[in-house]
């Protein structure tokens, strides 16, 4: 089992002190190959806005950096984890700048078949803030969010505050563990057949103004009439019948934007 570690902490501090803790009670439940990506070591270049990573794939983006290493390196896991500190009620710089430099896969989601897990350390406040964010981003890439946990970290830790962190820590890695032992995805929620069945409806539109969008879609067969889900998983009814609708929302209002075309600048 590959599971690739990307810290967005500049040091290594208690960020990198829970993620070790975390390493150790997975190893005891099963046989784990850990690789450690420190973002601040990653010559990562920051995003330019060009939008020529949604427009023509993300192999025609300007930034010549790790970006290609880091993204083989996703796809070689069995599972994340996405460890960051709070800093100014967010991620770290280094963990936004990773993310930005893969937005293409807000666009273009491929992690399917795996698992993720967040860890956010935080010394007063910030964490239920910054996990549900990472918990979007993970989601919208396609990973399956099988652990969470959420550590405060201020100076001095007191006794009772270590031993929380500490249950905290195994009962994620204890979800983790289980879940990577599951080869099924988790059912789907609402969000997630509106989510997919909203981009359906605009990319349909869009194979002449973001065709590295569009023909990703048309390969991976979800444009094709029946499509329900990215995956082959069950889709309630319900939901589906509110995705649908929520497909041919986006699909009118993308075209009604491509026939008005671009407006001046006020």
């Amino acid at each position: 089992m590959k599971i690739l570690v990307i810290i967005g902490s500049p040091r290594k501090g208690n960020t990198f002190r829970a993620c070790e803790d975390l390493c150790e009670v997975m190893t005891r439940e099963i046989p784990v190959e850990f690789e450690y990506l420190w973002l601040k070591d990653a010559n990562l270049l920051p995003c330019k806005g060009c939008l020529t990573c949604f427009s023509q794939g993300e192999e025609r983006c300007p930034n010549h950096d790790d970006a290609p290493i880091i993204a083989q390196k996703l796809n070689d896991a069995d599972g994340v984890i996405f460890a960051t500190p709070v800093y100014g009620l967010n991620v770290t710089g280094q963990m936004k700048t990773f993310i930005d430099r893969f937005s293409y896969c807000f666009h273009r989601p491929r992690f399917f078949d795996k698992k993720a897990l967040l860890l956010v350390t935080a010394g007063v406040l910030g964490n239920e803030d910054v996990l549900k964010y990472l918990d979007t981003v993970a989601r919208l890439w396609g990973f399956s969010v099988a652990g969470k946990a959420g550590l405060l970290t201020a100076e001095p830790v007191s006794h009772s505050l270590a031993i929380k962190n500490h249950e905290e820590i195994a009962r994620a890695a204890r979800d983790f563990v289980s879940s990577l032992q599951r080869p099924e995805r988790v059912r789907l929620g609402l969000y997630d057949v509106i989510v997919f069945h909203g981009q359906r409806g605009a990319f349909l539109q869009l194979a002449e103004v973001s065709p590295a969008d569009y023909r990703y879609w048309k390969e991976k067969g979800w444009l094709d009439t029946g499509a329900k889900y990215f995956t082959d998983v069950p889709v309630n009814p319900l939901y589906l019948a509110v995705g649908r609708v929520v497909g041919w929302i986006s699909a009118r209002q993308i075209r009604k934007d491509l026939e008005e075309g671009p407006g001046e600048n006020p």
